[in-house]
């Protein structure tokens, strides 16, 4: 396939269409849609810039040319002021704000740099069909947001210490690697009662920044909470009890944490939560992204613009 051309190039140092990466957001038309995106080709550059894909720019893709030098970063906090003079809350700290459907990001870093002592998030996906690949997410308490929709990930880094995959979202995350850089707890899904599915994490590898650090591979948010590990390699920072419940009295009753075919030290099931499941190998032949991700969506890899 030949990379398509870019309709807007973003770059840095103003040699591009545009300087920030919001500015090229805002001037996307509202007539793109997931069979006729409107791809931003996003140049090397450090943007320190805070962005906002709004629910009207459907079908908007986002794509650098490599994640380790095209870094989209900023470092709200929920404890700063609003105009108000409360404080703004964990919600309006995403350096990245998706409200849009069939969004793209690809070889990109999102990061929150704020660090530990207050939630901060490096990005929030409200809409539906989102799609990431190749990305990098930074932050350390509440990286990503994925409040709602389906989104899929695959050879993305997602990296921090506490709740730093949360939300209500249906998600699969495909060959991607999870680092832990403190103790804490890598998911706190809240999957809706009536959702089949919560997160999938498949061929993913996770692993710590120092010897030292161990986490949990899930607390429940909300009480049916959805994660799903299965043919993962877990690092030795996987606590022995690979669960925690948080504030649910009774887990056992709803919340669906479970594991398959994982490999590596931190993979021993033998002291797992009493109410967390191994699955049986049919019930994790059926676990595929277009079972969970539904609704005919097939998020197939793209090649990034050219320009």
């Amino acid at each position: 396939m030949h990379a398509a051309r870019a309709d807007a190039v973003v770059a840095a140092d103003g040699t591009g269409d545009y300087a920030t990466v919001q500015e090229a957001v805002d001037k996307a038309p509202q007539t793109s849609s997931a069979g006729a995106p409107w791809t931003i080709l996003v140049k090397p550059g450090t943007y320190r810039e805070v962005v906002y894909v709004q629910r009207e720019k459907r079908g908007v893709r986002l794509v650098g040319e490599d994640a380790g030098n095209t870094v989209i970063t900023a470092a709200l906090n929920a404890n700063l002021p609003s105009p108000d003079g409360k404080p703004i809350g964990t919600f309006r700290t995403a350096t990245m704000q998706v409200d849009a459907d069939d969004f793209t990001l690809e070889n990109l870093t999102v990061e929150n740099s704020f660090g530990p002592g207050s939630q901060a998030l490096a990005i929030r996906v409200d809409g539906d069909r989102a799609a990431f690949r190749r990305c990098r997410f930074l932050g350390w308490q509440d990286t990503i947001l994925i409040n709602r929709g389906r989104q899929y990930f695959e050879a993305c880094l997602v990296a921090g210490a506490v709740d730093f995959i949360f939300g209500g979202a249906t998600a699969w995350f495909e060959n991607c690697d999870i680092r832990v850089d403190g103790n804490g707890y890598i998911t706190a899904a809240s999957t809706p009662a009536d959702a089949a599915h919560g997160y999938v994490f498949n061929r993913c590898r996770v692993t710590a920044s120092a010897d030292n650090i161990k986490t949990y591979l899930g607390r429940p948010w909300r009480q049916h909470a959805a994660t799903l590990f299965m043919n993962c390699e877990l690092g030795p920072c996987v606590r022995p009890e690979g669960w925690q419940q948080w504030k649910v009295a009774e887990p056992e009753k709803t919340v669906r944490y479970a594991e398959h075919a994982n490999t590596g030290p931190g993979a021993d099931a033998s002291r797992r939560a009493a109410w967390s499941r191994q699955l049986a190998a049919a019930e994790a032949a059926a676990i595929t992204p277009s079972a969970v991700l539904g609704d005919g969506w097939s998020p197939f890899r793209q090649a990034g613009p050219s320009r």
